[in-house]
């Protein structure tokens, strides 16, 4: 039985994202509305996720653009407070992503009990971040030294807005991530939030490494789902919740529960 049928006891889970705004430290932070207008608007896309039907939560500061990959410590600890105030509202599993800083999501994941967390944990990139390096190694160290062994790995392995620096083929990444880290699962995405991923990439990855779970971690909408979970053992889903399938809209439940329908019917 894998990790996911005990995690969210649902065949191929969908894992809703609840997008942040932008939190203090971020250029688009509004110190007018403050923090807790950040909250409530949180609150309001968690409750429409919750009610629409979705498997499970993953926290992020989606709009804290543009990314870094070390994070200050306000933007842990603001999304820290926003899950703490959230916490007795949230009746599903959850796990969090601090973009684009493993080891800070892995101290969110333990301060706030998340189930897993979804990172780019391997690899060094060309992106529009700039040189983009990794060291998977002491991120693993880091999060045995916080006593955070039992928490879910989701390994990002086609960063959005990035390329491997080496030409490498993607079922070859996926082998050598697999054999050298352990995963929980892999996730395969497209060029940005939001974008289709290629459905020729999921086959290929999973047919590499048929026994790790596989999720589809970007541009899964209700027209697409059902060929995407027939690859895929999951998906990861921001975008086509929202109000007009706009990605900087809030999330609509009308639109989370026609989505659900289709998966549904995509579980058989």
């Amino acid at each position: 039985m894998s990790w996911l049928d005990g995690a969210f006891h649902i065949k191929k889970p969908i894992i809703a994202m609840c997008h942040l705004q932008a939190l203090p430290g971020d250029p688009r932070y509004d110190g007018t509305k403050g923090m807790g207008w950040v909250l409530d608007k949180a609150y309001n896309d968690l409750c429409a996720l919750q009610e629409g039907g979705v498997d499970a939560i993953m926290f992020s500061n989606e709009f804290s653009l543009p990314y870094l990959t070390q994070v200050r410590p306000i933007t842990t600890a603001s999304m820290a407070y926003i899950i703490g105030q959230l916490k007795k509202d949230i009746k599903i599993p959850f796990g969090v992503n601090v973009l684009w800083d493993p080891k800070a999501s892995l101290d969110l994941a333990v301060a706030t009990g998340g189930v897993f967390v979804r990172e780019i944990f391997t690899g060094v990139y060309a992106s529009d971040f700039g040189l983009w390096n990794t060291n998977c190694g002491e991120t693993i160290r880091h999060q045995h030294a916080i006593r955070g062994a039992d928490v879910k790995l989701l390994f990002n392995i086609v960063p959005e807005a990035a390329r491997y620096l080496a030409d490498r083929d993607i079922a070859e990444i996926a082998k050598t991530t697999v054999f050298n880290y352990r995963p929980d699962a892999l996730c395969v995405s497209g060029i940005t939030a939001g974008a289709e991923t290629s459905i020729s990439t999921l086959e290929k990855v999973k047919s590499a490494v048929p026994d790790t779970p596989i999720f589809v971690n970007t541009g899964v909408r209700k027209d697409n789902a059902k060929r995407q979970l027939s690859v895929a053992d999951g998906a990861v889903v921001g975008t086509a919740f929202k109000r007009d399938g706009s990605f900087f809209n809030e999330v609509e439940k009308s639109r989370v529960e026609e989505f659900m329908e289709v998966v549904r019917s995509a579980r058989g």
